[in-house]
């Protein structure tokens, strides 16, 4: 929420810079046309033609630059809404998994067998890291912990990735 908001305030700040720009080139051209109103030489026309093609091509060309740079903060920030999307249901179903083992879930019903084949590619790497203390069948999964903050770190790094591909450094 904070990145959308992020976004949206870059997006009217360069809004508002194509506006100035387009006020500026407007009171050239109106200067211009009050300056070719009365007597010009030959040098001040061509002067006057030549700021108004400089300022012209600074327009169009900060308008076209601006416009590709908001269509790549988009297609990021819609990458970065997938990773989020996906690292919450990785967060969900181990949350889920460490509850339902802290519970003492039974190992043969349907829900938690499909449960094990859902987060297993997620959780093999973090089996048996750590020892997963147990009274009865009440179990803490602190390898399952591991993998969730381990899986927190992941997300981190990959939106910080992204930060930095959406956003370009703009003072020196």
């Amino acid at each position: 929420m904070v990145r959308e908001t992020h976004l949206t305030e870059d997006e009217a700040r360069r809004i508002a810079d194509h506006e100035e720009v387009k006020q500026l080139l407007r009171r050239e051209v109106q200067q211009s046309i009050k300056r070719q109103t009365g007597p010009q030489s030959k040098e001040e026309d061509a002067e006057v033609s030549s700021v108004a093609h400089q300022l012209k091509h600074r327009a169009v060309t900060e308008v076209t630059t601006t416009e590709r740079e908001l269509e790549r903060a988009r297609r990021i920030a819609r990458v970065n809404q997938f990773v989020d999307y996906i690292f919450f249901l990785i967060y969900g179903l181990i949350g889920l998994m460490i509850g339902l083992e802290l519970l003492g879930a039974r190992n043969w019903s349907g829900f938690m067998r499909f449960m094990t084949a859902v987060t297993a590619p997620l959780l093999a790497p973090f089996k048996g890291l750590m020892p997963d203390p147990a009274v009865g069948s009440f179990q803490l999964m602190l390898s399952y912990i591991v993998a969730l903050v381990v899986y927190l770190l992941l997300h981190k790094a990959i939106k910080g990735l992204l930060r930095i591909l959406v956003f370009r450094e703009t003072s020196f």
